[in-house]
């Protein structure tokens, strides 16, 4: 892509860096501990271009970001019935880490709240996977914890395009404070909507938030989806296009927690946050934006995260249900 683009994406961090209200997730350790400065933005087209700006080679646990591309792997091992008689697919209008479940059934209401992901997790097919060797011995992480984690690994390096790491410590330290979780779990286990031990769902799922990736990474996982899940850069299909839609769908309508409204009628992109700072979208055939800024607003998203993408949407007439259709990148170059 031209200058001229990095260029404007360092023009809406500047404004977006305005707002420095917010505050950093100060109930996980590491979290607590970042650089509140940083920021970085960055789009990955679906044929295959990329930019950036800021702060992009820095690393951050994915956290929450990795919601969706573990749903849409569970969607493909087990199929939408199996997911959906586990896990709904309705907005909850509450906080992610609410220890809630819908009323009838038992199931958490979607997989982009913490009761919904720990229960997509299980469903990941592991019986062809190798344990993977990383983190320390425990008994809560089972062989079964870890091939299923060598498998989420596998399919989160095909929708970045390169292999990821988890950040062991980071995993070990939420791990070691992760009270609530293990309630949802608990709670999970009592309804029937968890087929192994409570123990056994958090590690593996706290495992999974503490992969390492850079703006830049997520911004391409985004682009997967919004490519009908074959990566624009490497060409494999990570997932069937069905999946891929169906996540999207999930997205637009729950992926930013009990603000999934305001988000979809103000800024109009499938999204998703998570509580390191990061948020993806995804303009369905056309690019993956990401975000990265670590102070957070009261629903768990990133503050500054959320003014870029309200620049990038009015700026660029991004919002899904606009009735003005434009390509994202003619509009940058145009702005050359």
């Amino acid at each position: 892509m031209h200058k001229s683009i990095n260029t404007y994406l360092r023009e809406v961090l500047r404004e977006s860096s305005q707002d420095v209200s917010g505050t950093l997730a100060s109930y996980i350790p590491r979290l607590r501990d970042a650089d509140e400065n940083l920021q970085a933005l960055a789009l990955a087209t679906t044929d295959g271009q990329q930019c950036s700006a800021g702060d992009d080679e820095h690393r951050f646990t994915i956290q929450s970001i990795s919601k969706p591309f573990v749903y849409a792997l569970a969607l493909d091992d087990v199929g939408l019935d199996r997911v959906r008689e586990m896990v709904g697919m309705e907005p909850s209008g509450e906080a992610f880490n609410e220890l809630s479940l819908e009323g009838g059934t038992g199931r958490p209401l979607n997989p982009m709240i913490n009761a919904g992901a720990i229960a997509t997790h299980q469903l990941v097919d592991h019986t062809r996977h190798e344990s993977h060797p990383g983190g320390r011995v425990s008994d809560s992480r089972t062989s079964a914890v870890r091939s299923r984690t060598a498998r989420i690994l596998e399919g989160m390096a095909g929708f970045a395009g390169r292999e990821l790491e988890v950040d062991w410590d980071a995993a070990e330290e939420e791990f070691a404070t992760t009270y609530r979780n293990m309630a949802i779990a608990h709670m999970l286990k009592s309804h029937g909507s968890l087929d192994i031990e409570p123990d056994a769902a958090v590690r593996g799922y706290i495992d999974i938030c503490s992969v390492l990736v850079t703006v830049k990474d997520i911004a391409q996982m985004a682009a997967t989806l919004a490519n009908n899940g074959v990566n624009p850069g490497t060409g494999q299909q990570v997932v069937s296009a069905e999946a891929a839609r169906t996540t999207l769908g999930v997205m637009a309508t729950c992926g930013m927690y009990d603000a999934s409204g305001r988000w979809l009628t103000q800024i109009g992109i499938p999204a998703k946050s998570g509580i390191s700072g990061g948020i993806i979208g995804v303009l369905p055939g056309q690019v993956g934006i990401a975000s990265f800024a670590p102070r957070l607003d009261e629903e768990g998203s990133s503050v500054q995260g959320v003014s870029m993408f309200q620049h990038l949407s009015n700026e660029l007439s991004l919002h899904v249900l606009s009735n003005q259709r434009i390509n994202v990148i003619e509009e940058l170059q145009a702005r050359a």
